[in-house]
């Protein structure tokens, strides 16, 4: 056992080497503990995913695509795209410490990641996958929910967020705009869902760092109409209704607990 976690300490150490090494000299970064390694790291490629998909993201919208996509009067001000990379940059210390945290329990062998795809086969690994990411919508489902209906969870947490209420207040960059306890708590079914079934090391990094891509696509109000897709178009309902489209990747959720609210539904009602 010892020598097969060793492959995961190799590969966070290699990561690091990459991130760290390309925009650190190395000796602001080598002499620290390996857990910290790991953290600025990940800060590192956080806030650079966070920014450069926010703004690459905000200038195809809405400036190259103008009015293509988002009416002229949706298009939120710079000021509120500022306030939310004010709040998300607070936060991504935070937020970084949960895949750290994740990476300290895989590499002492508390979950049950493997290293190589090629350790299980690719049939398993797909079985796996599925399993993993149904533990994770469902989840993320439920702690969205909760910090809605638990009063004092959603007045000091996830109220942050929701002050983002209409079209010309949401943007891309709204995606990681949480207090850091709340975004921490919407990724935590991510690390659960390790000490319930096998899943693929890397795959597990890399659908955390996604993450940073995914949130960002459904805070733009573009509905992509991609059924069962848990697209933009529902989730401006759930900032608009508080009530309705809690899921996270697909609409299954909602559907299976009575919470799905339809955007094409909607216009067709607004015009009746």
């Amino acid at each position: 056992m010892g020598e097969y976690v060793e492959f995961f300490v190799e590969e966070t150490s290699w990561y690091n080497d990459i991130v760290l090494g390309f925009v650190l000299p190395n000796s602001w970064w080598a002499p620290l503990p390996h857990f910290f390694r790991g953290w600025l790291r990940n800060f590192i490629g956080g806030t650079l995913l966070y920014l450069i998909t926010g703004v690459f993201w905000c200038f195809v919208i809405y400036y190259w695509k103008r009015n293509l996509y988002v009416p002229k009067d949706s298009i939120p001000s710079r000021k509120a795209m500022l306030l939310q990379i004010g709040v998300a940059m607070k936060a991504m210390p935070w937020y970084c410490a949960l895949p750290a945290l994740s990476e300290y329990m895989i590499e002492h062998g508390w979950t049950k990641c493997y290293s190589r795809i090629s350790d299980v086969g690719w049939i398993p690994y797909i079985f796996h996958l599925a399993i993993y990411l149904v533990i994770v919508e469902f989840g993320i489902y439920w702690m969205h929910r909760e910090l809605h209906d638990i009063k004092p969870l959603y007045k000091l947490l996830h109220a942050t967020h929701h002050i983002y209420n209409k079209q010309n207040t949401l943007s891309p960059f709204a995606g990681l705009a949480f207090h850091p306890l709340d975004g921490i708590l919407q990724a935590v079914p991510h690390v659960i869902a390790l000490f319930i079934v096998p899943m693929h090391f890397t795959s597990h990094i890399a659908f955390l760092f996604l993450e940073g891509i995914w949130t960002a696509n459904i805070h733009d109000c573009i509905h992509g109409r991609l059924w069962p897709v848990m697209g933009a178009g529902y989730h401006t309902i759930h900032h608009t209704t508080y009530r309705h489209n809690y899921g996270h990747y697909t609409i299954w959720m909602d559907w299976m607990f009575g919470t799905l609210r339809d955007p094409d539904e909607e216009v067709e009602a607004k015009k009746m």
